[in-house]
């Protein structure tokens, strides 16, 4: 057996256990000595200490006690509320009986079964004026010229590709477009929102009108959006109001050789015992719009979904309340692009108030860098 001792009778692990507890201490003092690193490690401390849930398990039991019945009384307020948003439902309900005759009145104008009057068409635009002064400077000429152009410029019926241009022009929509998917698109007539009738379960169902068409025989393709006003019994507190909870589509009867949401793949089969080889046909999944009426359905079971699946899942129900509150409601603006410009400002509003935080954490960090130089 090898001799782990030295001459003097110490123990070499012992030597080097006293050099590493040396070594330690050196390196405990140098940090010590850092304030940056005192300062880091004084924060951390504060904030574990101070933490809500920290201060809590600090108070008496008295006081626990009262903040339990505050708990329940806020239950309760969300009870209340649910309820608030259950009549709020309802006036949905009432006033979309109210927009209905505008809305039937927008598709007679984009179908062209009927012309609007010329007071109808009458729009006073924000360049008024301007337009006006443009106007009185023009020549004879050049309006006899544009009169002439007027009368050779052709007049399609209605407005073509209302619709097809709203999805072009939503960034939300038109990434789920494929180009096979267009030339249906631009069959679609109308969009409308029905909301449940009083009494049912809170939903409401996108209807997407189309005219007769090559690809399928319905004349209306239907999704349900199923949705819960009333908090979540293991969770009450994360109760926000009214959340879309399921959805169901509908069956598209697609004309032969039509269905643009599988295509037809080729594949090889060799026989194992005879050598031979040959070709099968096989329909597969294909990515396009119209899998939105064919949608992904929440689990109902207990089991939960994966981590792809929940993200499908909300996006279809964003889409679905994009539809609802903005597309359907003020489709002219976003076919005019008007909607979304504003939606962009808005935007860059943000953004820019982030970077002017980001310039003021900067100055302060300048501040500090002169006033507590770096050791």
């Amino acid at each position: 057996m090898a001799d782990n001792s030295f001459p003097d009778g110490v123990p070499s692990d012992s030597l080097e256990a006293a050099k590493n507890a040396s070594n330690t201490e050196k390196l405990t003092d140098q940090v010590m000595q850092n304030p940056q690193v005192l300062a880091a490690l004084q924060e951390r401390l504060d904030n574990v200490s101070h933490t809500p849930s920290s201060y809590i398990e600090t108070l008496p039991k008295a006081v626990k006690r009262r903040i339990n019945a505050l708990k329940q009384l806020q239950v309760k307020c969300a009870h209340i509320e649910a309820k608030f948003y259950e009549e709020v439902h309802d006036l949905e309900r009432k006033y979309a009986a109210l927009y209905q005759p505008l809305f039937d009145k927008r598709r007679e104008f984009i179908t062209g079964d009927v012309e609007p009057t010329d007071a109808e068409s009458e729009w006073h635009s924000e360049n008024e004026e301007e337009d006006k002064l443009a106007g009185d400077m023009k020549t004879k000429a050049v309006i006899a010229e544009k009169e002439a152009a007027a009368a050779e410029e052709p007049s399609p019926k209605g407005i073509p590709e209302f619709w097809f241009t709203i999805f072009r022009n939503v960034d939300m929509l038109s990434e789920l477009v494929q180009e096979y998917d267009e030339p249906i698109l631009k069959h679609l007539q109308d969009i409308k929102v029905k909301f449940s009738d009083p009494g049912q379960p809170m939903s409401f169902v996108l209807e997407f009108h189309f005219e007769p068409n090559d690809y399928f025989t319905n004349s209306v393709l239907t999704k349900t959006y199923k949705m819960k006003s009333e908090p979540d019994k293991a969770d009450p507190f994360s109760f926000e109001g009214p959340e879309i909870v399921d959805c169901d589509g509908c069956t598209i009867d697609w004309k032969k050789g039509k269905n643009v949401t599988v295509k037809t793949i080729k594949k090889k089969q060799k026989h194992k015992g005879r050598g031979t080889v040959r070709t099968i046909t096989k329909q597969v999944p294909n990515d396009s719009f119209f899998n939105f009426f064919s949608p992904l359905r929440a689990s109902g079971d207990g089991e939960s979904l994966d981590e792809d699946s929940e993200f499908t899942l909300a996006s279809d129900f964003e889409i679905g309340h994009f539809f609802r509150e903005r597309i359907v409601p003020r489709a002219v603006l976003y076919f005019t692009g008007e909607a979304i410009e504003d939606d962009d400002n808005f935007e860059e509003g943000e953004e820019g108030e982030e970077e002017e935080l980001e310039g003021d954490e900067e100055a302060e960090d300048d501040d500090d860098a002169e006033t507590n130089p770096k050791v």
